[in-house]
């Protein structure tokens, strides 16, 4: 009896021991362990409105300012005047002469062709000296899209970085997001979804001055056009407002990295938080134009439409800074975490917030228990009556296989939905369908009259192209609902992947360890 079981232990059957052992423990308790959907334990789905006509102003402003100081720059064309027009998406470049404007026209086509690529076009209408530009119909979609997707991104790496994993984050029609927050706490969530962190840095036309109207009196109380004033902090006067442009080049979309830091502070005379960022290339490029043709200036950056620090350029800078005023580290922290996971490419409005009580979730579990409990009843049945004690090594797979895709969702911090249970239930059915082509399979070689062991050998290979085949195609399956499918349906095809990768290890290996444990008490008759 000893020698028996130590023979056991030091098989592969050993392995499987001690892979489920593990496996248990690490799902134990199994409700703290797995994570579940919103659709089990409750929670909060957020609807978001993406201001996506922000973006096609952007990228339009971007034009604009780009062909201006282009045509300065190459083709020697000074533009008379400049006004971008938000309500209607357009832009107007007036010029002295007639010559100028066709110019212009020419030098757009080429200059938007060649950074957008040729599928994308610009319209333009030309009255007098006066070149009116707007994106034509496929740019604006494109933009519009690619901002969609550009802030659904951002969502899903802030949420993440909060430690909320796999928060379900969709689009929904042409302008809006949803967000599924399954028992977390909406407050934080929507606080970092609220937070736009759009980082500029300005050159400060004017200022600090302690009112907006001491400011502007220099300026007949008018803000001068491309011009705006911002508030901010000065450390001598406190509140204090900036005049700067409406417009720049340089913003938080080219950072690469930001990381919260202590800081020496030399005015004040002590250390202070403070946030480093690194920029990309083409950041990088644009921040030492920006640095070098105004140095001795003061730079500001600008975070949501608020000055949050300001300084003086003493020399060009190309890539890295840093960011200062006066920080806790927890803000510090929070400003770096925004900022490592980009910007919005348009603004977004909360529209739509809806609650979902634990109480439906706890009887869609039961149920969904129920039938799995149901399921593998009837299952064991089925392969007592069919195939008597092969038929319960085949429970035993099935079992093992539920163990173990539970263990991986535990693992994977993937959570278990109603649809997810689904596609437990219907891994059970795949499961015995693997141990069924097998068995009848042995029968078969059995019948014919080859020995047990040549049988249970022949068995499991002749059967095993068929199984994978099988489970190859619903697997491909699984990838196209995931791949195409949002929310519920990625999580059944999450749980059928994992069910099916078991469903193969548990059905081809472990079965036949079980069986190789059999057939060391060299046996006589096969009860199958």
């Amino acid at each position: 009896m000893v020698t028996s079981l130590r023979r056991i232990l030091v098989s592969s059957f050993g392995f499987w021991i001690a892979l489920a052992i593990a496996a248990l423990y690490f799902l134990y308790p199994p409700m703290e362990r797995l994570k579940f959907g919103i659709d089990l334990v409750g929670g909060t789905y957020i609807t978001l409105g993406v201001q996506t006509e922000e973006a096609v102003a952007h990228d339009l402003q971007s034009l604009m300012f780009s062909t201006v100081s282009g045509l300065k720059r190459d083709e020697k064309v000074e533009t008379k005047n400049s006004k971008f027009n938000k309500e209607n998406l357009s832009f107007d470049l007036t010029f002295d002469n007639a010559a100028d404007a066709l110019k212009a026209e020419s030098f757009i086509r080429d200059q938007y062709r060649d950074r957008k690529g040729s599928s994308k076009d610009v319209e333009m209408s030309l009255a007098g000296t006066t070149l009116t530009v707007r994106f034509g119909k496929k740019t604006e979609e494109a933009i519009r899209h690619a901002a969609l997707i550009g802030n659904k991104e951002v969502l899903q790496t802030r949420l993440n970085a909060t430690g909320v994993e796999e928060v379900p984050v969709y689009v929904k029609g042409k302008n809006r997001i949803v967000i599924e927050l399954p028992d977390i706490d909406p407050i934080e969530a929507k606080k970092m979804i609220g937070t736009p962190a759009m980082l500029e840095f300005r050159i400060v036309e004017d200022g600090p001055a302690a009112t907006k109207e001491e400011l502007l009196d220099k300026y007949d109380g008018e803000i001068p056009e491309g011009m705006e004033v911002l508030e901010g902090r000065d450390r001598r006067i406190g509140r204090a407002y900036f005049l700067v442009p409406d417009y720049t080049e340089v913003t938080g979309r080219y950072l690469l990295k930001a990381t919260p830091r202590l800081n020496q502070d030399r005015s004040a005379g002590g250390m202070q938080m403070a946030v480093s960022f690194v920029f990309n290339n083409e950041g990088g490029d644009r921040f030492y134009e920006l640095t070098s043709q105004n140095v001795g200036k003061l730079l500001a950056a600008i975070l949501d439409k608020r000055v949050i620090s300001h300084a003086n350029i003493r020399e060009a800078i190309r890539r890295e800074g840093q960011i200062t005023g006066d920080f806790t580290q927890e803000e510090a922290k929070e400003l770096a975490t925004l900022l490592k996971s980009g910007s919005f490419t348009a603004p977004v409005t909360f529209e739509e917030e809806r609650h979902i009580g634990p109480a439906l979730g706890s009887d869609s579990i039961k149920r969904g228990l129920i039938s799995c409990f149901v399921g593998l009843g009837l299952i064991l049945l089925f392969s007592l009556f069919c195939y008597k004690l092969s038929g319960l090594f085949a429970f035993f797979v099935l079992i093992y296989n539920l163990i173990l895709i539970l263990f991986i969702l535990s693992r994977m911090h993937a959570a278990l939905t109603l649809p997810g249970i689904a596609g437990l239930v219907l891994t059970v059915g795949m499961a015995i369908d693997s141990s069924i082509l097998i068995y009848e399979k042995i029968k078969e070689l059995l019948a014919q009259g080859m020995q047990i062991p040549q049988a249970v050998r022949h068995g499991f290979s002749g059967a095993m192209v068929v199984i994978l085949d099988a489970n190859i195609t619903t697997f491909i399956t699984g990838i196209v609902l995931y791949y195409f499918g949002t929310g519920p349906i990625k999580g059944f095809a999450v749980t059928l992947m994992i069910g099916i990768i078991t469903t193969l290890i548990t059905g081809l290996f472990f079965l036949r360890s079980l069986f190789e444990v059999l057939l060391t008490r060299h046996i006589q008759k096969l009860s199958i």
